[in-house]
């Protein structure tokens, strides 16, 4: 993976990641998702505080919860409709670093929306990423949508549907649970739960202690994992995407994680968080484990600091590439927004 030799130590017993069907190679290949996901969200920050980006919202903190479930997708074939911190989920299905500095930079050649839309509203034909919205929690009933779809037409896909805590609130997450548990539709409601909704925690969201304790109520599987720990991110998802795939229905899967970095670039989160809070989650940082892991499995860190090197060269040349790219034209504003000339469906105005 990347400049990274896989070589791991023997021993009598299987590591961790192969208990659970992993090979070296996966693990390896999560923490560089991982990695670079943190790396860029630090680049980013660094590039609004310049004023070089008008505005960004990064994942730090939440790419185990991000990569692991992520892993667990069969890319181009399952459906996918993420939200707007996912950068994790994105990098692990095929999009770049350089994709991601153009949709900061606003540029026609961003993948997502040729500089139209907000950062992170990520889509891939490809990779089957449905695009998203900024209002939030409109993707559930999305994703039961394309779930009742799948079914009917007796498909072997499922669907991945993400949103933080604070989307599980308004009516769209609950009308999609429902009818997707009533249908037993092919879908994982996956929550990154960081503990505020911008700057409203979770005790005055919801009266119970997990979101994963209301799948109750809809008579399905409720899953908690730990979103600083990669593979066990990755245990739960798939356990709920395997229940899917056997026809058994939805799953919620709350992964419990922390963002380290203000709601958005635009956020004073000092006015809400206590840093001693902050310094509780970083004490168990998901990437530093995810090194920790690797180095527990043989890897040099000689090896890893090299991948570290190796993605920094790589950020940096997705910013300057991306900076040179065209900006969109004046002349292309309704492209996509009216029918044109000749289309049934109306003229362009």
């Amino acid at each position: 993976v990347g400049s990274i030799r896989l070589m791991a130590i023997k021993t009598d017993r299987q590591s961790r990641h192969e208990t659970i069907g992993l090979t070296l190679a996966d693990a390896t290949g999560m923490y560089r998702a991982m990695l670079l996901t943190r790396m860029l969200g630090e680049r980013m920050m660094q590039l609004n505080r310049m004023g070089r980006a008008a505005f960004v919202g990064v994942a730090d903190g939440h790419e185990a919860a991000e990569v692991g479930s992520a892993w667990v997708v069969r890319r181009g074939h399952d459906w996918v409709h993420p939200y707007y911190r996912d950068v994790g989920v994105a990098l692990v299905l095929g999009q770049t670093a350089k994709d991601q500095f153009l949709g900061v930079f606003a540029k026609a050649t961003d993948p997502n929306s040729g500089g139209r839309q907000i950062v992170n509203q990520f889509s891939s034909p490809e990779a089957n990423i449905v695009t998203g919205s900024v209002c939030i929690a409109t993707q559930f009933p999305q994703a039961a949508g394309i779930a009742l779809a799948v079914k009917v037409r007796k498909e072997d896909r499922v669907v991945f549907t993400y949103g933080g805590d604070g989307s599980t609130s308004p009516g769209d997450f609950h009308e999609a649970v429902n009818f997707a548990a009533i249908h037993k539709l092919p879908v994982v409601f996956v929550i990154e739960n960081n503990l505020f909704a911008i700057s409203t925690p979770t005790s005055k969201q919801m009266s119970v202690p997990n979101v994963a304790d209301r799948a109750a109520g809809y008579g399905i599987p409720g899953l908690i994992a730990d979103g600083t720990d990669v593979l066990d991110v990755y245990t739960k998802t798939k356990q709920a995407a395997d229940r899917a795939r056997r026809g058994e229905g939805p799953s919620i899967v709350e992964v419990k994680c922390y963002r380290y970095q203000p709601h958005s670039s635009d956020d004073d989160d000092s006015r809400y968080r206590s840093k001693d809070l902050l310094k509780e989650w970083q004490a168990k940082d998901p990437v530093d484990k995810g090194r920790d892991y690797l180095l527990s499995c043989g890897i040099a860190r000689s090896a890893i600091d090299a991948m570290r090197a190796e993605i920094a060269d790589e950020i940096e040349r997705s910013i300057d590439e991306a900076a040179s790219d065209p900006d969109p034209r004046a002349e292309d504003l309704l492209e996509h927004v009216y029918a044109k000339e000749g289309i049934p469906g109306g003229t362009r105005a």
